[in-house]
């Protein structure tokens, strides 16, 4: 069946002229299907253990150490390795941007338009638990869900606000040591897999995002420390929304530059005779062809702020409640398996909340959520939460029932419903919280009353 769609006249126009020879080809393209693709958490597994215990053929995605193709009639959202959080299913050119990100332990790092959390979750498991993720979208509806697929990955050490740019601007100057922009675009990178786009296209063209891209890019640079690096990318071939784009963000301040990123088989080069300035340096973004690669339309490009961190501006850190911790809950954390430090321990309102060493002062903003989200006190007993069952692993814990992936109780479980415990179960589980897993992987809590398995999982979660 020919799946060529109808595209906007003036968008066609500029693709034949930016393309020339190629235009053919990238009309064919559409003929295709879109490459679909999950990338493993690494903070959970290894991608070659990930392999082996995948139900489905994978094949690499070369730009992606951990990214992998799976073939379009599975569902792997429909699967209990994604309720456990092994991966993150994403489009193979997305996968680009926070794999090129050079994060190291203990990097303070902020994904600036973060929402839904496939970039985030990446930069999380880099992070190994260290430094600080500061996760943002301005849409507050969107950033819930940013939140859910961050606490699904099992990340301790994040803060996930939703505020506009500016404001974090003010509170964070000179701050991070990383920060990845994922623009709002146009999106013309996207037509093949997301028809709607092209409707969009026509609506806004590509004014009101390289206005938008351009507002974001400057507070950024606010942000950014002497030393830090920025990573820029947008899912569109516009030249007005990428190159040009970084040309402005190098007009910003004069100490930063361009750095040169790798050029995996299929991708193309920048091209400085799209910019606006004649900047050679420019070469070294790298543009994403989906008649060129396994993937839909991509930009990335990478800048690094010149000078050393010694003359940084102070900033305030966190400040703890004056709420005490109850009894109970201090047993409980204690009793854990893992080794958390009690003096970040906060309570606000009830609810208990493990705070990242690294965390600064967050008075005023909008936050959804700051660290680890441990449970709420309740009269005479503490209730754990679904996001800290996500973080622990199964040997943290020293009441666990797991199971195997074939079990049917794994999927009941993630329904709601209750579930029952065999005889030989029972012998090995004791009464009360119980941490679920299926093959060694955390999917949350139940309570266990003489073989009878009360259900705690998440609601909003549930399988459906």
């Amino acid at each position: 069946m020919d799946k060529r769609i109808d595209l906007p006249a003036a968008f066609e126009e500029k693709m034949k002229e930016m393309l020339g020879e190629d235009y053919d080809k990238y009309l064919e393209s559409f003929k295709q299907d879109a490459y679909q693709g999950l990338r493993v958490n690494t903070a959970k597994l290894s991608a070659d253990t990930f392999q082996k215990l995948s139900p489905y053929e994978l094949m690499p995605v070369s730009w992606c150490q951990n990214g992998f193709y799976y073939d379009k009639n599975e569902k792997p959202a429909k699967h209990p390795y994604y309720f456990a959080g092994l991966y993150y299913i994403q489009e193979p050119s997305a996968m680009t941007t926070a794999s090129l990100l050079p994060i190291e332990e203990g990097d303070l790092v902020l994904d600036l338009c973060a929402a839904p959390g496939g970039k985030s979750t990446e930069l999380a498991a880099k992070l190994h638990g260290t430094g600080l993720l500061v996760s943002n979208d301005i849409s507050n509806s969107r950033a819930k869900a940013l939140l859910k697929n961050i606490e699904i990955f099992g990340v301790s050490n994040a803060l996930v606000t939703s505020e506009p740019p500016n404001k974090l601007a003010k509170r964070f100057p000179a701050f991070f040591d990383k920060i990845l922009i994922d623009a709002p675009c146009s999106g013309e990178g996207m037509f093949r897999k997301q028809n709607n786009m092209i409707r969009a296209w026509e609506s806004n063209g590509v004014d009101l995002f390289t206005n938008l891209q351009r507002s974001i890019l400057k507070e950024a640079v606010e942000m950014l420390k002497p030393g830090g690096t920025i990573i820029y990318s947008t899912c569109t071939f516009s030249k007005e929304e990428n190159e040009q784009s970084v040309e402005y963000l190098l007009s910003l301040d004069n100490s930063l530059e361009l750095v040169e990123l790798p050029l995996f088989d299929g991708f193309d080069h920048g091209h400085p005779e799209w910019g606006l300035t004649g900047n050679k340096e420019l070469v070294k973004c790298r543009r994403l062809w989906p008649h060129r690669i396994e993937g839909e339309g991509h930009f990335v490009a990478m800048v690094q702020k010149k000078g050393a961190s010694d003359c940084l501006i102070s900033i305030a850190p966190y400040t703890f409640s004056q709420e005490r911790l109850s009894k109970e809950a201090e047993s409980f954390i204690k009793n854990l398996g893992y080794p958390f430090d009690m003096s970040r321990i906060d309570v606000q309102k009830e609810r208990v909340f493990y705070i990242p060493e690294q965390m600064p002062d967050i008075g005023g903003l909008r936050i959804l959520r700051c660290g680890l989200y441990l449970g709420d006190m309740k009269k005479n007993r503490f209730e754990p939460s679904q996001s800290l069952a996500m973080f622990l692993k199964k040997e943290h814990f020293s009441n666990v029932l797991d199971l195997p992936v074939w079990d049917e109780r794994v999927v009941k479980y993630l329904k709601g419903e209750t579930i029952e415990l065999n005889s030989r179960e029972e012998q090995i589980c004791k009464d009360g919280i119980c941490l679920i897993c299926v093959e060694g992987f955390s999917l949350g809590f139940g309570k266990l009353n003489r073989g009878t398995m009360k259900n705690k999982y998440l609601p909003g979660w549930r399988w459906m």
